[in-house]
């Protein structure tokens, strides 16, 4: 069909979390809370690794920004919602609908790659200790980051000037509490093959070579932790991979439910409280698996806020 045919959708309507109006105000002041323990959690982590000079290293600055892309996660989600809770309403613009989309699939991607290239520098770590300086060097750490953002950016871009390319001419009711891909698919009247695609591929060199690059290095970190001869070595290893390996697993088991199934209407009705880890949940625990694990990191807080970690 020609798009001068249809009646362009001008707004979303967002099926959202809650069926009973009655507890907007409940959850309105619940989700602000855990809003604001994420901003909260996430800038210390960031300030304590700016501020603090032990905490110069490459694992910590991959930590630092793992800790922006989860304030830029939540935030592209929850402040939204929370105004809709707010006035009652459960619509959203279709340009703002469009710039979620971004930001969200954005986000999502860099994670991944985040994660990948934080295995990969345990990794060095720990199965190279004599060459870690020389090869983690500063500028090298840098490269990864821009190489992650440049990578992530274009993924986001690409999927959303696709998705501006459907014709949306009704119905306008979102399935889920947020614009995505799966959840604005069903929706289009026009033919969606080539953003399936574009989506299958992305699947296949973003999130599938990314799970085999961590996958692969933690099973050589596994095999070489036993191999440290210090104990202290040993611990100290198996602490620093455990918090990372426990923020994988759980970033990984959410992506996972959430996107390796069949994207039906049915199927996308019933995972918005999975889609309530990665947004929410996920960001708050980050912060605290690597603070409160991390002798380092509290270190860092007490001589940043000491009149806060009396």
């Amino acid at each position: 069909m020609e798009p001068g045919n249809h009646t362009r959708v001008t707004e979303f309507v967002m099926q959202g979390l809650l069926e009973h109006p009655h507890y907007r105000g409940l959850f309105f002041a619940l989700f602000l809370c855990l809003y604001t323990a994420v901003i909260l959690g996430n800038s210390l982590i960031i300030v304590a690794v700016v501020l603090h000079p032990p905490l110069h290293t490459s694992m910590y600055f991959f930590i630092a920004n793992l800790a922006t892309v989860d304030i830029m996660c939540s935030s592209s989600v929850l402040p939204k919602m929370m105004e809709n809770l707010l006035r009652g309403k459960k619509s959203i613009s279709f340009e703002g609908c469009m710039a979620q989309l971004f930001a969200f699939s954005m986000s999502g991607a860099m994670e991944l790659m985040l994660l990948t290239v934080m295995s990969c520098d345990r990794y060095v770590a720990i199965c190279h200790p004599l060459h870690y300086v020389n090869l983690m060097t500063k500028r090298v750490c840098i490269t990864l980051a821009i190489g992650v953002w440049a990578v992530s950016i274009g993924n986001s871009l690409m999927h959303t000037l696709l998705m501006l390319c459907l014709d949306f001419c009704g119905p306008n009711l979102i399935q889920h509490f947020f614009c995505e891909i799966p959840s604005l698919l069903v929706l289009s009247c026009s033919s969606t093959y080539l953003n399936q695609d574009m989506v299958f591929l992305a699947d296949i060199f973003i999130a599938i070579e990314n799970f085999l690059l961590t996958t692969v290095s933690y099973s050589f970190i596994i095999i070489a932790i036993p191999k440290i001869r210090s104990s202290k070595g040993k611990q100290k290893a198996f602490s620093t991979c455990s918090s990372h390996l426990l923020v994988v697993i759980l970033f990984y088991s959410t992506v996972i439910y959430t996107y390796i199934s069949p994207t039906s209407i049915d199927f996308l009705a019933k995972n918005k409280m999975v889609a309530i880890m990665y947004t929410l949940v996920t960001p708050i625990l980050n912060p605290l698996i690597y603070s409160l694990r991390n002798k380092e990191v509290k270190v860092a807080f007490r001589k940043i806020f000491p009149f806060a970690m009396k």
